[in-house]
């Protein structure tokens, strides 16, 4: 187990055979940008993708949260080595070791792959055997099926869903569903993830 520093959820580099984390960098924006243009991410409306124009400013607000201590932004890279999107840890509580995975989203090209499943493996891994969470918290639109399909293979369980808790861009109401992972259930979840990425070998 790694020894805790004062900012123990800093963004370190995680990296796998379908997938590389690394921290966000402002010298990322250009390929991020190329990345929300696959799809026209940002037209979802159940969901807050940057759009190109706003990729700079969407990167400084998460560069900004980390100096806060409530984030830790990475930038996301395939197999390949180019830019596929975003994730971050967030709503941290360092106090009681909890963190939420969220602000995810990936270019169309690697929706659907082994990707988003061994970048989560890599950050359930880092939060639970480093960083000695005691659970992990996924965020979602109720309307976000694709999302909740995701994070429930996972093995994430739904705790409850809050209703009218945020206003979307466009004025609506967004019911949130939320889920978790606990540090108990973490050693099945692993053991499922990792045999997910085995069968797509």
């Amino acid at each position: 187990m790694t020894e805790m520093t004062d900012n123990p959820f800093r963004p370190v580099p995680l990296t796998g055979q379908h997938v590389s984390l690394v921290p966000l960098e402002p010298a990322h924006a250009a390929g991020l940008r190329a990345a929300a243009q696959d799809g026209e991410l940002w037209r979802l409306w159940y969901t807050s993708i940057p759009s190109p124009e706003g990729m700079d400013a969407e990167i400084t607000r998460r560069l900004a949260l980390q100096a806060a201590g409530s984030m830790a932004p990475f930038t996301v890279l395939d197999a390949n080595g180019q830019i596929a999107g975003m994730t971050t840890y967030m709503n941290i509580d360092a106090t009681h070791r909890r963190v939420e995975i969220g602000s995810t989203w990936y270019a169309a090209r690697v929706q659907k792959t082994a990707l988003n499943t061994e970048a989560k493996l890599l950050l359930l891994a880092y939060a639970f055997d480093t960083l000695d969470c005691i659970a992990v918290e996924f965020r979602t639109h109720f309307f976000n099926q694709q999302s909740r399909r995701a994070i429930e293979r996972l093995g994430a369980k739904l705790d409850g869903i809050l209703r009218s808790h945020q206003r979307a861009r466009d004025g609506t109401l967004r019911d949130t569903c939320v889920y978790s992972i606990t540090a108990a259930e973490w050693p099945a979840v692993r053991t499922h993830l990792t045999w997910q990425l085995e069968k797509v070998r």
